[in-house]
């Protein structure tokens, strides 16, 4: 099974050095020197991974071949693809393949459908979920372990338990609404103990 495993960004420096963004929980393996992955489009690969390192939180790569700054530049978009076995598992239990999840149904605790997922995007803070609703629209769930609550493969679909306004934006405004509310009141109870001057 082939997955992107990232996409190339702009050129760094003036070495062949290229920037990317990351699309594996594992870049450590699918991004590691040595590594050879296949590219779209498929005439720019396939690219041999020569080193690898970490600069202001992003990824740096250089692949073979790639020498000076217009070199990086002309890979610019490129996606990077690596072949993985659909049998295999990452070792942590906790964690998945975005090929395991994509299509999962997404469920409340009650059951009630929120709709599939269709990608999974790697942020650098958190991962998300991008989930189709039955109407067509998307909504971005943050993959952290207070609001997916379960994966479970065999019965395909992933439970959620999103704070309000995540799914339902009329939920977010009546909160919203609220700590106004309790803002003006704490606001009204300090000018009340605020010590009265002389008249």
């Amino acid at each position: 099974m082939q997955l992107v495993v990232a996409r190339i960004g702009r050129a760094h420096g003036i070495k062949g050095e290229v920037t990317v963004e990351v699309r594996t929980d594992e870049p450590e393996l699918r991004l590691g020197p040595g590594a050879v992955l296949a590219t779209d489009p498929a005439a720019t690969g396939p690219l041999t991974i020569e080193s690898g390192r970490v600069h202001s939180g992003r990824l740096l790569l250089r692949f073979e071949g790639v020498r000076d700054r217009s070199g990086a530049e002309a890979l610019r978009n490129t996606l990077l693809i690596a072949d993985v076995d659909p049998e295999e598992l990452p070792e942590d239990p906790e964690e998945f393949y975005d090929h395991q999840l994509i299509d999962l149904d997404v469920v409340l605790a009650d059951g009630t459908e929120i709709g599939r997922i269709t990608e999974i995007s790697h942020l650098p803070s958190q991962d998300l979920f991008i989930v189709e609703r039955p109407d067509g629209s998307e909504v971005m769930i943050p993959f952290v372990e207070e609001i997916v609550t379960e994966i479970d493969l065999e019965e395909q679909r992933a439970v959620i338990t999103p704070p309000p306004g995540l799914i339902d934006e009329s939920e977010a405004v009546v909160v919203s609404s609220r700590d106004e509310e309790a803002e003006s009141e704490e606001a009204a109870e300090k000018t009340d103990e605020a010590p009265k001057g002389d008249a």
